[in-house]
């Protein structure tokens, strides 16, 4: 029974055929005798059910249908000859693609150098990216729709034991505020003195000086660590927070407390999310630090997932450098 499709072989033998227009030279090419290769493309027109060929004894043409024929078959054969490399590279995490989910705040600090060391060393891995709260990107990676994802700690207790957890950067709390809330502020000398605009907004200030403004925050199911260590520092402040307003997005937030809403406690790194009306001043206070990392599925590290483990790992070596603090 002949075959239902042509093989690699018989498409080979087509297009040197093809190219020769002669079947002795063809089969010098295949490092063949001829009668096998003409045994082979009577085989392969029988399959496909039409003639490729015009045949006389002094030449052989391509018949319309052949010529037709002749762009596919190259376009067939040069991409299964591409498996090879493509499946090795796949091995090798140099190619394929990595779904990463990624927290607001990683987008203003973590996110974009981490992106670019990992595109400059692997240039043909797709990236597909998506910003999720961190609650969200653990209910993906538990039911394995991303690959990994940068959050902010602690992680759920009841995933523990199917996740992986490498902290990146550890960073303080800052408060921001309105525009109109920063000059009340200055123009009561909350520092108690004079000072120029640049020295008082990098003077930390106390949260006692914002306790009457409503608090802008997170939902606590959507982000139960960040959420109580924000309490915890108006605890540790003895001060009870009113929440005005409540946002699952920084960048939403920021836009509340610019609107004139209240108040967020937000991370360092926001400082770099500039929006009108909005003044960022350090903490008087001694405050947890928020520590954001990369978490994966433990069982399942592609290579791909593995090359940019590596780079995270690197990137959070030169922090603690930074830092010159033990991890």
């Amino acid at each position: 029974m002949l075959p239902v499709t042509p093989d690699l072989r018989q498409l080979r033998y087509f297009i040197a055929v093809a190219e020769e227009k002669h079947f002795g030279r063809a089969a010098v090419r295949l490092s063949m005798t001829q009668p096998p290769l003409s045994q082979a493309i009577r085989a392969l027109e029988e399959t496909l059910g039409v003639e490729l060929f015009a045949r006389t004894k002094r030449s052989v043409e391509l018949t319309q249908v052949g010529a037709d024929l002749l762009p596919e078959a190259r376009r067939l054969l040069a991409s299964a000859e591409a498996l090879r490399p493509l499946a090795q590279s796949l091995a090798r995490g140099e190619a394929g693609v990595l779904s990463l989910a990624f927290v607001s705040t990683a987008d203003y600090g973590l996110l974009p150098s981490l992106l670019r060391d990992f595109g400059m060393s692997h240039p043909r891995v797709r990236l597909q990216l998506t910003e999720a709260t961190s609650d969200v990107q653990i209910d993906e990676l538990v039911a394995g729709r991303i690959d990994a994802g940068l959050v902010i700690a602690p992680l759920p207790p009841r995933h523990a034991a199917q996740l992986s957890w490498l902290p990146i950067a550890r960073e303080p709390l800052v408060i921001a505020m309105s525009s109109e809330t920063a000059a009340r502020l200055e123009g009561r000398g909350a520092d108690g003195g004079a000072a120029t605009i640049a020295e008082w907004l990098d003077a930390p200030i106390s949260l006692r000086d914002v306790a009457d403004a409503p608090l802008v925050i997170f939902p606590r199911r959507l982000a139960p660590g960040f959420y109580d260590i924000i309490m915890d520092c108006y605890g540790v402040a003895g001060l009870t927070p009113r929440i005005g307003q409540e946002a699952i997005q920084m960048q939403t937030i920021v836009s509340l407390v610019s609107a004139g809403m209240g108040v967020a406690l937000v991370p360092q790194s926001l400082r770099n999310l500039r929006r009108t009306g909005v003044v960022y001043r350090p903490l008087r206070e001694s405050v947890p630090a928020i520590e954001t990392g990369l978490v994966w599925r433990t069982a399942q590290v592609s290579p791909v997932l593995a090359g940019f483990i590596d780079i995270v790992q690197a990137h959070a070596a030169s922090v603690e450098a930074q830092a010159g603090l033990p991890r």
